[in-house]
């Protein structure tokens, strides 16, 4: 089974690297008289928010209806840093980057991430997880989001494989259902441990290198 899997695809988020959308909130809370929950619920998911990892709208774009729906006072050059520092590394994430390091002798790998451009850019400066893959899709970029079965298309198209030849390992659950139902492997990633059964079951084996981090 293994000499089915040709590439093996990456979210980014809570995979590679991870986020607390709530230290944004808490701090954009002090210039909108609002709570942290509040914030975070007015916009995190929001119609702007999604449209943004889309790239429908401009960054700018994107701050004034932020800036319209909570009422904020906050520039854009404030507003950005804030937007920007929710990052951080966890001991599985660096597990995760040790593992797909030592894969790569062995099979194509791909990142596949909703993302917006301002998270993008900040995560290229500061995080170095993009340079071990040999292709990375971006939803803003794709002019579309998971679980849109057109990004995963598009995704199939350009690696030139089939989708079976595929194993796709993402946090949320809807979003790796979406893939299998085009043929694609999957596995929701909750832990290393299981992530690393879930490889295994598909032929996948992992050399893991005694020092298994990104720094």
């Amino acid at each position: 089974m293994s000499q089915e899997i040709k590439v093996i695809l990456f979210d980014l988020g809570r995979v590679l690297v991870d986020f607390d959308h709530l230290r944004a909130a808490e701090r954009i809370a002090g210039f909108c008289g609002k709570t942290p929950r509040q914030v975070y619920d007015l916009f995190f998911e929001s119609p702007a928010t999604l449209a943004f990892e889309a790239g429908k709208i401009s960054p700018q774009d994107f701050y004034l209806e932020v800036k319209r729906m909570l009422g904020m006072e906050l520039s854009y050059s404030s507003f950005e840093p804030i937007w920007n520092d929710i990052f951080f590394l966890s001991a599985k994430n660096r597990a995760v980057f040790g593992a797909a390091n030592s894969l790569r002798s062995r099979y194509k790998l791909a990142m596949l991430s909703n993302i917006n451009i301002l998270h993008y850019e900040y995560l290229n400066k500061n995080f170095p997880v993009f340079g071990i893959f040999d292709e990375v899709f971006l939803s803003f970029k794709m002019g579309t989001i998971k679980p849109d079965k057109k990004i995963y298309e598009t995704v199939v198209q350009q690696l030139a494989v089939a989708p079976h030849e595929i194993f796709y390992v993402d946090d949320r659950p809807e979003l790796v259902q979406s893939a299998k139902t085009l043929g694609f492997k999957g596995s929701v990633f909750t832990d290393f441990k299981s992530f690393l059964r879930d490889l295994a079951e598909c032929g996948i084996t992992v050399s893991l290198p005694e020092n298994n981090g990104l720094l």
